[in-house]
């Protein structure tokens, strides 16, 4: 057990948070034990359960705080190519979907059904449509309903076909971006001004 040093509340959360982001990572989720990651943050079971009382809600907290990064790193541009965001957008996603496998496909398999998890999900899905709808430039602003629908539909299409690669590998990763972002470019095609949405790939 690495040595032991006293954190604030604050601090001790967010190391236990590394240790489980790293854990749920490494591992499937049924094989990850809150021992372990007592035993590799360093401190006693009864701390870490103060801090997060099953290993669901440590879950939770880990995917929160994915979701909040993912985010963060997500920069739409209105001045920026519509092609060019939706590369980057992909790209910073699919690096983490890659990188953290097992809490991926526990999050959308394991605890499917699982409200708080959805819900996080959901938020995200939901911000990222927002962002998008944002700085796309609408032909005619009757068509943002449909623009709206068209790309919740998409994110959701996106969730569905990543999770199915990441146990499957069927393609490339490029040619899973390149399918992604190809997808959303004919859908809204009808719905923008023809020379923003350009052929692709």
């Amino acid at each position: 057990m690495p040595p032991r040093h006293r954190l604030s509340p604050a601090d001790r959360r967010a190391q236990l948070l590394a240790v489980g982001s790293r854990m749920f990572a490494a591992r499937p989720y049924e094989d990850v034990l809150m021992d372990d990651i007592a035993q590799q943050g360093g401190v006693s079971r009864a701390l870490l359960y103060r801090h997060f009382p099953s290993k669901h809600a440590l879950f939770a907290a880990v995917y929160q705080q994915a979701a909040d990064r993912l985010l963060a790193k997500t920069k739409l541009d209105p001045a920026d190519s519509l092609v060019g965001q939706l590369v980057q957008g992909m790209d910073i996603h699919l690096d983490y979907f890659v990188a953290n496998r097992h809490a991926v496909l526990a999050a959308n398999r394991v605890l499917a059904g699982d409200p708080v998890i959805q819900t996080i999900m959901t938020d995200e899905l939901d911000a990222l449509r927002a962002r998008l709808l944002a700085v796309l430039p609408l032909a005619d602003e009757s068509a943002r309903p449909t623009v709206s629908a068209v790309l919740k539909s998409w994110l959701v299409f996106v969730q569905i076909l990543v999770v199915d690669w990441l146990t499957e590998q069927t393609c490339s990763r490029t040619e899973l971006r390149d399918i992604c972002v190809g997808a959303v470019l004919g859908a809204l095609r009808p719905l923008l001004p023809a020379h923003l949405v350009p052929n692709w790939p």
